[in-house]
């Protein structure tokens, strides 16, 4: 790995798709000539999350007081129509999705309850609404459950602020939030197989690379293709992995795409090319 590594350090990966998503951190992004697809997802809100309306706004179970599912909000500011979301409808239909059933049930990427939250969309309007000027507006929260490897979507109607539907799904993969991708970064760094990476950084900056806050880091979902190997990387698509792309800060990219992290079984696999 050191030599696949380190033949890289200093080179663009990837042309252009590097180049674009060099100004932006630990976002997901499809680097072409990949060993396994990314997928944007097949349920709404998927795709719009990775067009940039992600949100990453943490449930409790992924920071705030575990087992509390908070009160829904007051209304504040509203949209009208087709408008994007404001802030305080993200921040109002993220308490009204999250309900204490789906709360417990659940896992989020770190194993803490509550599922993990990917993304919240103004959600398309129902075909008897098209021409209705003054249909309501719903906003769809995409989560994933990391208990079961589940996509969780639940549409909310803002103007009731009643959840009108759930749906779920497996074997569909969105990007990755912010969250999943420094978890990815966070169970690489501590895997013997990170040795290259990190000594490319040391070779690079002079300093021992100890924490994901070190790298400039870009994510995408990896799924495994006929005939991967090893044969770890097959439920790769059913499971949530990742493949990550950091960049020294100030400094060169590293290439680690051999390397992939499972997250839904916290383990890292290097793909045997050849």
């Amino acid at each position: 790995m050191r030599e696949i590594v380190r033949r890289h350090l200093g080179k663009v990966v990837a042309g252009a798709a590097i180049a674009v998503a060099s100004t932006a951190v630990m976002v997901g992004i499809t680097l072409p000539g990949t060993a396994g697809a990314d997928e944007t997802g097949g349920t709404k809100g998927g795709g719009q999350a990775a067009a940039g309306q992600q949100q990453d706004q943490e449930t409790q179970g992924s920071g705030g007081a575990p087992g509390v599912v908070e009160e829904a909000p007051a209304e504040g500011d509203k949209g009208k129509g087709r408008d994007p979301l404001t802030d305080d409808e993200m921040e109002r239909v993220a308490k009204l999705a999250l309900n204490r059933q789906l709360f417990n049930a659940s896992e989020d990427v770190d194993g803490d309850r509550g599922p993990q939250q990917l993304g919240i969309d103004l959600a398309d309007p129902e075909t008897s609404e098209l021409d209705d000027p003054d249909a309501p507006r719903r906003a769809d929260v995409t989560y994933y459950d990391y208990k079961d490897d589940t996509l969780v979507t639940r549409t909310v109607n803002l103007d009731t602020g009643k959840v009108e539907g759930t749906s779920t799904s497996h074997g569909v993969q969105p990007p990755l939030s912010r969250a999943e991708t420094a978890e990815a970064a966070r169970l690489l760094l501590a895997d013997p197989l990170s040795a290259g990476l990190k000594g490319d950084y040391k070779d690079a900056t002079g300093k021992e690379l100890t924490s994901p806050d070190q790298l400039q880091l870009n994510s995408m979902v990896f799924r495994a293709n006929p005939g991967i190997r090893p044969a770890a990387l097959t439920a790769c698509g059913e499971h949530r992995c990742a493949t990550l792309t950091p960049k020294v800060k100030n400094g060169p990219w590293i290439d680690t795409r051999d390397l992939v992290i499972d997250l839904s079984t916290r383990k890292v696999v290097e793909i045997v090319r050849g």
